[in-house]
């Protein structure tokens, strides 16, 4: 029996690159994932491998090579038109995108998502030492809430019935901010020290409170319960999948909770492998409760 050829096999290479980046850069989502069917997860890692891709060009490698800031958004602007273009057309010469572009139209993402989302790494690329509260909550809808929505189209793939509404709208989103206010906090230390930026308002990292922590703390929990209204909604393994990174950050946040503020601007708060296997293997039984 002879395999793909043409147009079939440049896609099925496209998307084992996406694969390979989930792999390589995520191990609760990558962990998550595997509780999806084969094409659900494949449509799961596509969106994730962009997003990585551009977070990686604000934030990390691009720097070590040399860009600066003007670069940068000119990398992000020919990653941006690049995309939209191939969702357009149906094929990109760059594997990530050409995989993104497939699943975008396989299940409907759109440039309503992708610009908010290219508005917020573009953020990243200004010297801009704190955020105000508006500003804030921009990056948060661009950098995450719209990426909860770019998963959310790649689960109702699992079951075409599956009609999208509000609370599925909000859930996504609510979700993708938690993961994102989550990580805000992990990477405090290291976004004032590498980065000499604060994501969240208000928090001055000279002065940073249990308060100031406590604060954002409850927030995501809060955040996390409106979440999980909307995955009992969804498909079944993707409902066990989206079950299980919830439960992994929600394990977070309650490390956060429980370790002191300024401790967090020394170390990096995790989630030990045990712990995570344990709650993956709950979630994969339906036992994470909603």
């Amino acid at each position: 029996m002879t395999g793909p050829t043409g147009l079939a096999l440049y896609t099925r290479t496209a998307r084992a690159s996406s694969a390979r980046v989930i792999g390589a850069y995520s191990t609760s989502f990558g962990l998550a994932s595997r509780l999806l069917p084969r094409p659900v997860r494949g449509r799961v890692a596509d969106v994730y491998a962009l997003v990585r891709v551009a977070d990686e060009i604000v934030d990390g490698p691009a720097t070590e090579a040399g860009m600066g800031g003007a670069d940068k958004r000119a990398v992000l602007d020919a990653l941006e038109a690049e995309t939209l273009s191939a969702i357009e057309h149906g094929f990109s010469a760059n594997l990530v995108v050409h995989a993104f572009a497939v699943t975008a139209r396989e299940t409907g993402i759109g440039p309503e998502l992708l610009r908010p989302f290219f508005r917020s790494m573009r953020m990243d690329t200004r010297e801009i030492p704190a955020l105000d509260e508006q500003a804030y909550r921009r990056y948060i809808h661009g950098s995450a809430e719209v990426v909860g929505s770019m998963c959310l189209r790649a689960f109702a793939t699992e079951d075409p019935r599956l009609r999208l509404d509000d609370e599925l709208e909000e859930g996504a989103r609510r979700l993708g901010a938690a993961f994102q206010k989550v990580n805000f906090l992990r990477d405090l230390a290291d976004d004032v020290e590498r980065l000499g930026r604060v994501y969240l308002p208000g928090v001055d990292p000279g002065r940073f409170t249990d308060a100031d922590k406590d604060r954002v703390v409850d927030e995501i929990a809060e955040d996390l319960d409106v979440a999980a209204r909307a995955v009992v909604r969804l498909p079944p393994a993707s409902r066990r999948a989206t079950a299980a990174a919830a439960a992994l950050f929600g394990e977070l946040n309650e490390r956060l909770r429980a370790t002191p503020a300024a401790e967090l601007l020394r170390r990096r708060v995790s989630v030990p492998t045990a712990v995570k296997l344990r709650l993956v293997a709950r979630a994969a039984l339906g036992r994470v409760p909603a």
